[in-house]
């Protein structure tokens, strides 16, 4: 028998290092050749690494949430024949004279945690010294009042006590300040406490590692890198979804239900042929913008793990149907958790949208290095003037985000106007 040292390999696009999302085997285990082993996860997306022979896991290096750099030792396997020649000179090399083993039973390895697991670190406990029993509280007959001083009444009021119950020792049974202090002393319940309002003290840790550490960093660098400005406009789609319904009665067995997407994607596809550089990336190191021909929109899509951006490239080649039919493939493998890399990236303008959780308006975070990202908000029927009367037509905002270098404030609002015209005269989407 020999040993296999099988070291982490790129994962394409020069990739330094990628982190540790979950294992699929350990110690012990015996593995079939091209079986998964791990996946790992880059700036782009998860990627699982397969095994290159079959054999048994004698080790594996890193725990979730861990990152590896490209060709460090990730797993040792125990293979029929000589092995690989890292696994030759490990077998080869003088080894140490075995540690005592320490006393005890070995703890069996633990499966490893999902970063979606919340771990509720109890308060330390604190031993109370013990008391007697409190004495049975005074009550007094239905209808009889306590009588106390307002300011004994304020503090009963404050405390969840309710002066009932408290025995008074003053003239006429009246409740001294004594008689409260006393009745607390005492173990009195207060209201709060009989009520089940306790306090609480468990603190919840968890370890930003996997996507959310990746969206984490995606954010911070987007904010700190770009100095975003904000721009949101009112657009009646009263039109737009009549057509969208009738389009969807029409529709054959073999085409997707139509949503607003497809038609703000084709509108974006128009507008940005006036305004190039809202269809760009932004180089900034280098100081170079990047204007695409491509109109290649990623899509804003939460999924089970976190926020992932999947890419309809070529837009502008896509009718209304071809795109709600990628959006809907795309959506479908990021929600799964099997978009490919090609499908994570490229993208040159993004839409993101809450759909029914849209609000009135957001200010959403521009997909670094892109220009811009454009969010559609809720629909809903509003009151508005036409022709000097009020009517109820479906309204809904349009918020957006411009990366404020390249792009100006008035070439953003009047791309963003180019857009409403398109939404509010839908037939225009489709003429060229």
């Amino acid at each position: 028998m020999g040993r296999y040292v099988f070291r982490l390999p790129d994962v394409g696009e020069g990739t330094a290092e990628a982190e540790i999302a979950e294992w699929h085997v350990r110690a012990g285990d015996t593995v079939a050749e091209d079986q998964p082993l791990v996946s790992v996860m880059t700036d782009k997306a998860t990627v699982d690494i397969e095994s290159p022979t079959a054999g048994r896991v004698l080790s594996t290096t890193g725990a979730p949430g861990e990152k590896l750099a490209v060709g460090s030792d990730l797993v040792v396997l125990e293979v029929e024949g000589a092995g690989n020649a890292e696994g030759a000179a490990a077998e080869a090399a003088p080894r140490a004279a075995p540690a005592p083993p320490e006393p005890g039973p070995i703890a069996p390895k633990p499966e490893p945690v999902s970063s979606s697991v919340e771990v509720i670190l109890p308060a330390p406990s604190i031993a109370a010294p013990r008391r007697a029993p409190p004495p049975g509280f005074a009550t007094r007959p239905p209808g009889e009042k306590p009588s106390a001083s307002p300011a004994i009444r304020r503090k009963a009021r404050e405390l969840g006590i309710e002066l009932q119950f408290v025995a008074g020792t003053g003239p006429a049974g009246r409740i001294t300040w004594e008689d409260l202090e006393a009745h607390i002393a005492a173990g009195g319940q207060t209201q709060a406490a009989s009520a089940g309002l306790a306090e609480k003290h468990g603190v919840a840790e968890i370890k930003v590692i996997g996507l959310r550490r990746v969206i984490a960093e995606r954010m911070q660098e987007a904010k700190r890198r770009i100095p975003h400005f904000s721009y949101i406009e009112e657009v009646d789609i009263t039109a737009l979804e009549d057509l969208r319904a009738h389009l969807n009665n029409q529709r054959r067995p073999d085409q997707p239900r139509l949503t607003l997407l497809p038609f703000l994607m084709r509108a974006i596809v128009k507008a940005v042929v006036a305004y190039p550089q809202i269809n760009a990336r932004f180089r900034d190191e280098e100081g170079v913008i990047e204007r695409h021909e491509a109109v290649n929109i990623g899509i804003a899509t939460q999924t089970p793990a976190g926020l992932v951006v999947p890419v309809v490239h070529h837009a502008e080649a896509r009718d209304v149907w071809d795109c709600a039919a990628e959006v809907a493939r795309l959506a479908d493998a990021a929600r799964q958790g099997k978009a490919t890399r090609q499908e994570l990236t490229g993208s040159t303008i993004t839409i993101t949208s809450l759909g029914t959780l849209g609000g009135v308006s957001t200010t959403p975070v521009i997909n670094y290095p892109e220009v811009a990202i454009v969010g559609p908000n809720k629909i809903a029927e509003r009151p508005v003037v036409r022709g000097g009367q009020i009517v109820i037509r479906k309204m809904m905002n349009l918020s957006s985000s411009f990366d404020h270098r390249v792009v100006d404030g008035v070439d953003a609002a009047e791309f963003i106007q180019r857009i409403r015209g398109l939404l509010e005269q839908p037939a225009s989407i489709f003429v060229d």
